[in-house]
C-alpha cells in the first residue's frame, strides 16, 4: 500500500494549486523546455546545413512539436504529473478523482496548452485559471485533471476525528504491528478530509482502506460496522497505545519522576507506621520507646494497632 489514498501516487489531503504557484512553475517548465529547445535547434542547423528550405522548415516544425510539445508530455506522463517546474513548486497533477494522470491526460493537457500558452503567451490559462474556483486552465478542464499542492504547512493538519463511543476499546487486542506507516498515513489523511469528499468517493475510499487494513492485521471488519468507523476506532486505538507508551517511557526513564514516586512511597510509609506501630519505654528506664510491631497471637490474626502506648 502507498503513502496515498486515491490511486497509485497521490496524496489525499491537498489543496488545489492557485495562479501564482502554477505561474511560477510554468515559468521554470517554459526555461527548461526552451533551453533545450535552443539546443535542439543549433544542433540541427549544424546537421541540416546542406538541406533545401523545405526540408529545413520541415525538421524545424518536427522540433518543435518534439521539444516543446512532445517534451512536456512525456515527462508529465512518466512522473504521473510533477515536471521540474511542478516539482519545485510543491506541486503536481492529478485526475479529478485524487488518481495519478496518464499518456492521454498529459497528451490533451499538452495539446491545449499549445493554444492556451504558447500561441496566446499564458493570457488564455490565466484567465481560465483566475476564473474557476480550482484554480484550472481549459487544459485542466478538457482533461479531467486538477493541479493540487503536494506540501503544505504542518501545522494545517487537520485532528482525526474521534470514533463513535460504541466502538471505543473494541479493538483492544489487534495486533497492528504488521501495519506500515504509509497505511497508517493514508487513513489519516482520509479521515481528516472525509467530510470534504464526494459520498460515494469516500465510501470506496473507505472500504478500501479497511480492507487493506484489515489484511494487515490479520482479522476481517466486524459485520454492521461502517468502514470509517472502523478506520477511526483503529486509529484510536493505535494512538491510545502510543499514548500509553510514551507514559510508561517517560515514567522509566526520568529520574524526577521516580523520585517523586519513591517520596510518596516514604510518606505513605511513616504514615501507615504511625498508625500500626506502638511506643513502649524500655524495663527499668524512662525515655523514648522502641517501636513495637504487634505480634499474631497462635491461630489469629496480629491484633489491630491503636496507636495507644501504656504506661509504664
Amino acid at each position: 500500500m502507498n503513502e496515498l489514498v486515491t490511486g497509485d501516487a497521490v496524496v489525499l489531503g491537498l489543496r488545489p494549486a492557485k495562479l501564482p504557484s502554477r505561474a511560477l512553475a510554468l515559468a521554470i517548465d517554459l526555461a527548461v523546455v526552451g533551453a533545450a529547445f535552443v539546443l535542439v535547434s543549433i544542433g540541427l542547423a549544424m546537421a541540416t546545413a546542406t538541406l533545401d528550405e523545405a526540408a529545413l522548415a520541415a525538421v524545424s516544425v518536427a522540433a518543435f512539436l518534439l521539444v516543446l510539445v512532445g517534451g512536456p508530455i512525456a515527462v508529465e506522463t512518466l512522473s504521473h504529473g510533477r515536471s521540474l517546474g511542478k516539482l519545485a513548486c510543491g506541486l503536481r497533477v492529478v485526475r479529478d478523482d485524487g488518481g495519478p494522470i496518464r499518456f492521454r491526460h498529459a497528451l490533451v493537457r499538452g495539446a491545449m496548452g499549445v493554444v492556451e500558452i504558447l500561441m496566446t503567451l499564458g493570457t488564455v490559462a490565466c484567465i481560465a485559471s483566475l476564473v474557476s474556483a480550482r484554480g484550472r486552465r481549459l487544459g485542466d478542464v478538457f482533461a479531467g485533471t486538477l493541479v493540487v499542492r503536494e506540501r503544505v504547512p504542518a501545522g494545517r493538519a487537520a485532528a482525526v476525528p474521534p470514533p463513535p463511543p460504541w466502538l471505543v476499546g473494541r479493538f483492544a487486542g489487534l495486533d497492528l504491528s504488521a501495519v506500515p506507516d504509509g497505511l497508517w498515513l493514508a487513513i489519516r489523511q482520509y479521515l481528516t478530509r472525509m467530510h470534504q469528499l464526494d459520498a460515494q468517493v469516500g465510501r470506496s475510499m473507505a472500504e478500501r482502506l479497511a480492507v487493506e487494513l484489515a489484511t494487515r492485521t490479520g482479522v476481517p471488519v466486524p459485520e454492521g460496522v461502517p468502514a470509517g468507523a472502523y478506520l477511526a476506532a483503529v486509529v484510536n486505538e493505535r494512538q491510545a497505545r502510543d499514548a500509553r507508551r510514551v507514559f510508561v517511557a517517560a515514567r522509566d526513564g526520568d529520574p524526577q519522576f521516580g523520585a517523586a514516586q519513591a517520596g510518596s512511597g516514604v510518606l505513605e510509609g511513616r504514615a501507615v507506621g504511625s498508625s500500626q506501630v506502638g511506643s513502649v519505654p524500655p524495663a527499668g528506664g524512662t525515655g523514648a520507646g522502641a517501636p513495637v510491631v504487634p505480634v499474631a497471637k497462635e491461630g489469629g490474626a496480629a491484633p489491630a494497632a491503636t496507636g495507644f502506648a501504656p504506661p509504664a
